[in-house]
């Protein structure tokens, strides 16, 4: 590595300040290094001055690849817990990898753990009996692996955690280099500690849609199926298959090579919409039905309807024009001008479910927005109206649903003047304002729902109806949006920092993780990731 870049993150890391542990006087300082191809190496640094330490660090920089990823960690607030107590704090912790801190298990901390090193290979893990969104994981360290790692690590270490009577648990601040620049870590927030602070937005939103991009196109192979995913830090890759979830991908990978104007993956994406058609559908008659596991459901039929009108739109190319016409046919067996919303029938078009998920009623009536604009005619606005009737008169504004947002705001190009949709939508995303300002999860849905939801209301305002917004905190929407998309990046992107300590850093970087799932790592995290940012980009920088 360059002495100018050595000499540079010396300095950042000065700026930081805090380098000295007051209680311990001690320096302490880890750092990471990765060839991107390679999980990082961690190895601690510890002495009573700064320059002490960093001469260490300086001669092994020194002989480090300029390409490498570099992150170097200021340990800084320490707690001594007995490790009974520590376990009861693991055990309590509400969500799966929800644990924030590095630990040690020993006061030199040679035996010390980054927060990252814990999590990039499932050392705490959930009980058996947890269950994503239950409140409860129950989470306990695996001191058996976390000792075998320690040893590959420190091969002369002669510290026996199992048998340690106290844990030292503690924060960090840090840098992180690239290969070309130098970012300083966040230590604020929950969820974003650890990760790059954004001092270029524009910019950074830019990159993560592009990166994400190239992610989901890794992931599809010649054929045009799709890796489905990965829990990374298990090293376990997802062998099951969702056909509805192929499709909505392929409708965000659509949405994200637009904004990045790559009209050369067009071929690859055509390729995979026809692998779906070709594995997924049932013809009956003059309609096809989207199959999956003997299942044809209302949202993987709108999924299938929305993919379609989208390649068609961008690439003028009408090859699946046959096909889009046959699943609006096989769209208004889901309907009944009677009952309302059909969700799944069996293969033979007998009922199984009347209702599965409120996602479907919002991903038909979009998809059917999206179809009428692409290729209007009085039977599909027709279904339309009927659909949207039916949302109103059930009050669909409790749902507060992101599809619900996609399906009021197209629709409202569809019947302009409609104030009964527009109060629909209204209610959908404003009754929802305080879950919104407190959730402490990435949930990319939330983008969604309130990129929407502000062309909804731009609509509304055009249309001379602002007096529906009069007990609204609209200016409060835009807010809400911007401070989502930089969670979002900060909270569920595969950013090197963090991708650096997985088995396969550069693999994951442009995917989403879901963070309480063993960092799942899923086509469909993908798909909502990148609509929420696309839109929140096309939107926020249009006039640009």
């Amino acid at each position: 590595m360059q002495k100018s870049v050595v000499k540079k993150l010396k300095q950042a890391l000065i700026d930081i300040g805090n380098l000295q542990n007051d209680a311990s006087q001690k320096v302490t300082l880890a750092l990471s290094v990765s060839d991107k191809r390679h999980r990082a190496s961690v190895k601690f640094y510890r002495g009573d001055t700064f320059n002490d330490v960093w001469q260490s660090i300086a001669k092994v920089l020194g002989a480090t690849s300029n390409n490498s990823w570099v992150r170097l960690d200021i340990v800084q607030g320490v707690q001594v817990l007995a490790r009974k107590l520590f376990e009861e704090k693991l055990f309590k912790i509400t969500k799966m990898n929800f644990w924030r801190y590095g630990v040690s298990f020993d006061a030199d901390f040679r035996t010390a753990l980054l927060e990252t090193e814990i999590n990039g290979q499932a050392f705490f893990k959930p009980s058996k009996a947890s269950r994503v969104g239950d409140g409860h994981a129950n989470s306990w360290a695996d001191y058996d692996r976390i000792a075998d790692y320690l040893k590959t690590r420190e091969p002369d270490l002669d510290v026996d955690i199992a048998q340690a009577s106290h844990v030292w648990s503690f924060t960090t601040s840090g840098v992180f280099f690239d290969g070309q620049q130098i970012h300083t870590l966040e230590t604020d927030g929950y969820l974003e500690k650890g990760i790059r602070k954004i001092t270029n937005e524009r910019e950074t939103i830019n990159q993560v849609i592009s990166e994400g991009e190239s992610y989901l196109m890794r992931q599809l192979d010649d054929a045009g199926k799709f890796i489905y995913g990965y829990f990374p830090a298990l090293q376990r890759v997802l062998t099951s298959y969702n056909y509805l979830r192929h499709f909505s991908t392929v409708y965000a990978l659509l949405e994200a090579a637009e904004q990045t104007k790559r009209s050369a993956d067009f071929p690859r994406i055509k390729r995979a919409l026809q692998w779906g058609i070709d594995h997924s559908l049932l013809k009956v008659d003059d309609a096809v039905y989207l199959s999956d596991k003997d299942e044809l459901k209302l949202g993987s039929q709108a999924m299938l309807i929305l993919a379609l009108c989208k390649y068609q739109e961008l690439s003028l190319d009408r090859t699946f024009a046959p096909v889009l016409q046959q699943a609006f046919n096989g769209i208004k067996k889901f309907w009944n001008s009677e009952t309302g919303f059909i969700h799944v029938l069996n293969e033979d078009l007998t009922l199984k479910s009347g209702f599965r998920i409120i996602y479907y009623d919002g991903e038909a009536v979009f998809a059917l927005c999206r179809l009428y604009e692409l290729q209007p005619n009085d039977e599909t606005k027709q279904l339309v109206r009927e659909m949207l009737d039916r949302m109103v008169a059930n009050d669909y504004g409790q749902f507060h649903d992101h599809w619900i947002a996609y399906a009021i705001n197209e629709a409202l190009s569809v019947f302009p003047d409609n104030q009964d949709y527009m109060k629909l939508g209204i209610k959908n995303v404003f009754t929802h304002f305080n879950y919104i300002k407190n959730r402490v999860h990435a949930s990319p849905t939330l983008l969604e729902l309130l990129d929407a939801s502000q062309k909804m209301v731009d609509r509304i305002q055009r249309s001379g109806n602002d007096e529906l917004l009069a007990d609204y905190e609209v200016p409060v929407l835009h807010q809400l949006m911007h401070r989502r998309a930089l969670y979002e990046i900060q909270a569920g992107a595969w950013l090197p920092e963090i991708a650096m300590y997985l088995y396969r850093p550069e693999k994951f970087v442009g995917g989403f993780y879901a963070r309480d799932d063993n960092f799942r790592t899923r086509i469909d995290d993908s798909e909502h990731f990148l609509s929420g940012l696309v839109n929140y980009y096309n939107y926020t920088y249009r006039q640009a």
